[in-house]
């Protein structure tokens, strides 16, 4: 829903991928393709795009050397598990433009990827990192007369969670039984996006229902609260968290384009609207003005006229 008020937020987003859906993320993000889709890519502008991470190699190579190297650990994940996530940050295209467009949003998408980087756990789990400034805005370059880019930033990484390895009870040494192995990085999407318990503000204990349940906050609003945080505390005053209770976790990349341009639309239909009803009340002023200025000049030509009536009978009376 479009919301039309004028304020910047904070958007981030977290899709889960496989791995036949990973090759086509790099390929995206990292301009690998003839064409696209996407109308509003301009080819152009793809050396403007911003990494900060590179990739020294394609993400699925990646994932299987930081697998060799015993980085990670994909102990029993099934192949088709979601093994890679992909945050998007954003907020609306306005807010870069507010501030001067390119530079401004370079600044800030490096402190976003500082905030990905403790969202992710490290940056040695991040595979890419891709600031994109060469998707224009059609309906903000419409309106204003003038091409507005939509600057985002894409991270490609690995969910993983710590998970200790302990003994079995096929273990030799008895004594060794249910003791800590060895710790890894587990690959898991869902233990790392797992709902998180809410804490009670005064005592720091988890909140919990009537039925003494624990009260859990959505893994997406979690990560909403954390992006707007981090972005806060990095100086951004202007920016405000994103929606609560949206349902973009939901939506597909082209719907969720979708709706981000009907509400920049939206935010500049109503700044025209104001704009328009500003001129027209000036304009009245100055219908006023002009007004005032006929009526001063209509009433000093009444006023004249008595006195030249009277020089006239002056006149005629010394004849």
């Amino acid at each position: 829903m479009a919301r039309g008020d004028g304020i910047h937020r904070t958007s981030a987003r977290n899709m889960r991928l496989t791995t036949p859906k990973l090759q086509n993320a790099q390929q995206h993000n990292e301009r690998e393709k003839e064409s696209y889709v996407n109308q509003d890519i301009v080819p152009e502008r793809s050396h403007l795009n911003v990494h900060f991470k590179q990739p020294d190699s394609g993400y699925l190579e990646q994932f299987q050397q930081m697998e060799a190297s015993r980085t990670i650990s994909t102990r029993g994940i099934k192949e088709d598990a979601f093994r890679y996530g992909e945050l998007i940050f954003d907020v609306n295209s306005a807010y870069f433009f507010n501030h001067g467009g390119y530079d401004f949003a370079k600044q800030f998408y490096h402190d976003a990827y500082q905030a990905a980087i403790k969202i992710v756990g490290g940056e040695q789990y991040i595979l890419s990192a891709v600031m994109h400034a060469d998707e224009r805005n059609r309906a903000m370059s419409e309106a204003l007369g003038q091409d507005v880019y939509h600057y985002h930033l894409h991270v490609v990484y690995v969910p993983v969670v710590e998970k200790q390895i302990r003994w079995s009870k096929r273990c030799k040494d008895k004594s060794l039984v249910g003791k800590v192995k060895e710790t890894v990085m587990q690959v898991s999407m869902s233990k790392k996006w797992a709902s998180k318990p809410v804490l009670d503000e005064a005592t720091g204990e988890p909140l919990k229902t009537a039925k003494g349940k624990p009260v859990l906050k959505k893994s997406y609003s979690v990560l909403q609260d954390n992006f707007f945080q981090y972005m806060r505390e990095a100086g951004y005053a202007d920016v405000e968290r994103g929606e609560r209770g949206s349902s973009e976790e939901h939506l597909t990349v082209t719907q969720f384009k979708v709706e981000r341009e009907q509400e920049r639309l939206a935010d500049l239909t109503e700044q025209t609207q104001q704009k328009e009803a500003e001129a027209a009340a000036l304009d009245k002023k100055i219908e006023k003005v002009k007004q005032k200025k006929v009526d001063i000049e209509s009433v000093d030509k009444i006023e004249a006229k008595p006195v030249m009536l009277s020089t006239s009978r002056v006149s005629l009376e010394k004849s």
